[in-house]
């Protein structure tokens, strides 16, 4: 480890693992290092005896539950947009020799004290049971515009202007009612709370074109997810940093960022030193030069059954919006399941989490 790196990394999450595998293919020296035993930081997917040990301070794991290796448990819970940018990045760097993704099965909305099927494209908004007759259609025309609106050529624009018009006004155009306004924007544009409304229409109808293409790209859901966790995306691009000489180290504690007239110039670890011009970090390595601007709060839940109302769905995504349930911010329910490697066959996982 006493060597000179251009970079030193510290934890393995998708953003460290990212950058170590960019700059690997830039030809820079990088040294990788985390202080756990597995790859991810918080965004790693635990087998069920390191996730009992993480929350329990165990590895003792009930027997009903199965061999731990079976289970492939998601920190931090979240699907991809199969148009998205982060797809089109895993595409462009070749990480996708090293995953294999399935499609989730279904993307619902919850209103009312039950579950529907979001509709993403001109056949299933005549069809879905969320609103009536006269609003299908005016949705359906709104629906055919996002997908036509493209933020470069006015002609798409119908009379609004993307970067002056709110959201609010874009719905009174279309005539869309309130209901109809909030599946739109938390449950197609994956707004997190009402304050989209009130600023420039742009984003949210680009969110809204996104869903569209994803679904299109694919079929009956807009979202991938890979198979065994979403921790395998931050280990594809370690794999990519080490083909082209990047150094890791698991079970590595950083005992100190050496620092020389208020610049980095190395890492201390058991004893030992390795200089370096740049440190990248996660927070938790950098406790005193961050500060906390907002919580997420995570449930995870192990179920013996699919959830009701998601046509026997074994991988979905749920989004209570915030209005349905009396809350500041959105709830987001995820199902993955033996058909996505991440759990015992007959069981399922289920994460729920909100600002």
């Amino acid at each position: 480890m006493d060597e000179e790196y251009d970079a030193i990394i510290l934890g393995t999450g998708l953003k460290e693992c990212l950058l170590s595998g960019m700059l690997s293919v830039a030809g820079k020296k990088v040294l990788h290092m985390d202080r756990n035993s597995y790859y991810g930081g918080e965004s790693a997917s635990l087998i069920l005896e390191d996730l009992f040990e993480k929350f329990r301070s165990t590895r003792d794991c009930p027997e009903k539950y199965g061999r731990s290796r079976d289970w492939n448990v998601d920190l931090i819970p979240k699907f991809l947009m199969a148009n998205g940018q982060l797809v089109k990045l895993l595409i462009h760097t070749g990480v996708t020799r090293y995953l294999e993704f399935k499609l989730v099965d279904g993307s619902y909305v919850w209103k009312g004290g039950k579950v529907y099927k979001v509709p993403a494209n001109e056949q299933e908004a005549l069809s879905t049971n969320l609103m009536g007759l006269f609003e299908k259609r005016r949705f359906r025309k709104f629906l055919v515009f996002t997908q036509d609106f493209d933020r470069s050529n006015p002609a798409t624009w119908h009379g609004l202007d993307p970067d002056k018009n709110t959201m609010r006004e874009v719905y009174h155009k279309f005539g869309l009612d309130d209901n109809t306004a909030d599946f739109t924007g938390h449950a197609l544009a994956l707004c997190s709370d009402e304050e989209y409304k009130n600023q420039p229409c742009a984003d949210t109808l680009e969110r809204c074109k996104l869903y569209s293409d994803s679904i299109a790209r694919y079929g009956k859901s807009p979202y991938l997810y890979p198979l065994y966790g979403l921790g395998e995306l931050p280990q594809g691009f370690a794999r990519l940093s080490a083909i082209y000489g990047g150094t890791y180290m698991l079970n590595k504690p950083c005992d100190e960022i050496v620092l020389e007239d208020g610049k980095v110039v190395g890492v201390t670890s058991e004893g030992e030193t390795a200089k370096c011009s740049m440190v990248i970090c996660d927070p938790s390595y950098a406790t005193d030069r961050v500060r906390c601007v907002g919580k997420i709060v995570r449930c995870i839940c192990i179920l013996n059954h699919i959830i009701a109302n998601t046509n026997n769905s074994q991988s979905c995504q749920i989004i209570i919006p915030q209005n349905q349930v009396g809350r500041k911010s959105d709830i987001y329910v995820s199902l993955v399941s033996f058909a996505t490697s991440c759990t015992k066959r007959i069981l399922f996982g289920s994460s729920c989490y909100q600002r």
